[in-house]
């Protein structure tokens, strides 16, 4: 969806005095960095290589039918509460979020349906329904996940990761809440029934982890969405992304579209501004990059300005999978279909090793449906419906042509789709547009087609990813799902939150441009 930038606010910069911040990227990232620059007294310049803002949370229209192409899920909306309170105003009078219930409703291959209500209690019903005997493994694993929240979340993603000294400082807690282990491996610990360790381990897939291998911190994710619940946007998600274009517009700052940095101008060991493809040069005293942090690396700074992130260590990390996702508009209305659906294959660890560790495309598949109509009819045309389908698969290590497999597998989904929750699909599809990990690599620079950037390992989480205060380059800094705390819409907020921390405020930067 194309935003057109306010031209206004554009022109009248070069005579602004405030010192000057390079966003590269317009995702929930860079927006809120941007924001939060504005706030402190900087002149933003946002660049965006597409016609649009949303970066991931690009928007696409087609003929009457409206998808967000990436996060549909808002958890933890007081993230997003703050950019409008820093712009004094409220969040409410520009967005209206409506809670979800169920969160999900999870769909076992064999039919039966597990509904993840917002109701705790409820939730226990179900537990108690599947295994009677798990209930009060599940209020354990519940206690373990708000210990989680407590030291992950609230004492961690705010915070800096400066040095390994800082990292030292949260072994303790790491230790104690057993990190070494993975989100399987807690559920594990307190729940017995297969079925139930699915229903608890799979949201580290929303982030871009495997649950065999990623983090039990990650478990705070279940604490977080009942804490705070599980939101969406009317209007979509790009409702978000114009309510925060808007606010920067506001701060009388700039979004410039069609603008793709080619390089980080670096000199003394200082980020000193960009040049654009086009071969416009932009300086600045602060370059801030929303793009992927191992592409911001291997692709913008010079190989000569690296030593911590060299491209060999950037190629020996561990990438998230990859992403298929295919959005389609229905005729009709599917109305028994909830907003959010998990769709469980018949394997799961194997089918997990085949998206992860083999790199393979599997004949079997998971999916993610997202309905969004069902709370927002206006995302279609009248008496029709907006879907989308998101399936993991391998990133673009596997040995996968995409350009022949896509369509076979997109075929394969609809099959899936016609046979359980929308029957007569093939013939009620209206529009169709599908995605592949190539898409991530060539229209998002996103590292092998990842999804999500680094992998969130313990071994790449905190002080171990890619640093939001640059290692290599004084004066860059890193926001989004591939530095400090990781992907997910309440990690990236959170990483433009960090450079409160790390950014010098603006009186001290005036004038070194």
């Amino acid at each position: 969806m194309s935003t057109v930038p306010d031209t206004r606010s554009m022109f009248r910069v070069h005579d602004d005095l405030r010192p000057h911040a390079v966003v590269i990227g317009s995702g929930f990232g860079g927006l809120a960095a941007a924001i939060r620059l504005g706030a402190r007294g900087y002149r933003v310049t946002v660049l965006e290589k597409r016609d649009g803002p949303g970066g991931r949370a690009y928007v696409y229209e087609r003929d009457g039918f409206v998808f967000d192409a990436g996060p549909t899920i808002v958890t933890a909306p007081f993230v997003l509460e703050e950019l409008w309170q820093l712009c004094g105003r409220r969040m409410e009078e520009d967005i209206d979020l409506r809670p979800m219930d169920p969160f999900y409703q999870i769909r076992f291959h064999d039919g039966q349906v597990f509904n993840y209500w917002a109701d705790i209690e409820a939730v226990r019903e179900e537990v108690r329904r599947f295994s009677p005997g798990d209930l009060e493994g599940y209020d354990a694993f519940m206690k373990a996940s708000q210990a989680n929240y407590k030291v992950g979340f609230e004492g961690l993603a705010h915070v800096p990761f400066n040095s390994l000294a800082d990292m030292a400082r949260v072994v303790p807690d790491l230790v104690r809440l057993g990190a070494y282990r993975s989100v399987y491996g807690l559920v594990s610990k307190h729940i017995r029934d297969p079925r139930l360790r699915q229903v608890l381990s799979f949201h580290p897939l929303l982030v871009g982890g495997n649950p065999f291998r990623t983090t039990s911190v990650y478990c705070l994710i279940s604490f977080l969405e009942r804490r705070f619940g599980v939101h969406f946007a009317m209007g979509g998600t790009g409702s978000l992304v114009k309510g925060l274009v808007g606010l920067i517009q506001g701060q009388g700052n700039t979004i410039r579209y069609h603008s793709e940095v080619e390089r980080i101008l670096v000199e003394g060991g200082r980020a000193r501004g960009v040049r654009l493809k086009s071969g416009e040069e932009i300086a600045a005293d602060v370059v801030v990059s929303n793009a992927d942090s191992a592409s911001t690396y291997h692709d913008l700074v010079p190989a000569g300005d690296r030593r911590h992130w060299t491209d060999r260590r950037i190629r020996r990390s561990r990438y998230s999978m990859g992403l298929f996702v295919w959005y389609f508009g229905t005729r009709r209305r599917y109305e028994d279909v909830p907003h959010h659906s998990i769709l469980l294959g018949p394997r799961y660890k194997e089918l997990i090793e085949d998206i992860f560790e083999r790199k393979v495309l599997a004949d079997d598949f998971s999916l993610y449906l997202h309905r969004p109509t069902k709370t927002d009819p206006s995302m279609a045309p009248e008496g029709c419906d907006t879907f989308y389908a998101l399936s993991p698969v391998p990133h673009l290590e596997a040995d996968v042509d995409w350009e022949t497999q896509a369509e076979p597998y997109r075929r394969r989904i609809e099959a899936f789709l016609s046979e359980t929750l929308l029957p007569d699909l093939e013939n009620q599809v209206a529009v169709s547009h599908v995605v592949t990990p190539r898409y991530f690599q060539d229209e998002l620079n996103s590292f092998r087609g990842a999804g999500f950037g680094l992998e969130p390992v313990l071994w790449q989480s905190a002080a171990f990813r890619p640093r939001n205060r640059s290692e290599d380059v004084d004066r860059l800094y890193l926001v989004g799902a591939g530095t400090h705390p990781g992907a997910g819409l309440p990690g990236v907020i959170s990483s433009a939150k960090v450079l409160d921390e790390v950014v010098p405020d603006a009186q001290r930067v005036k004038g070194v441009a």
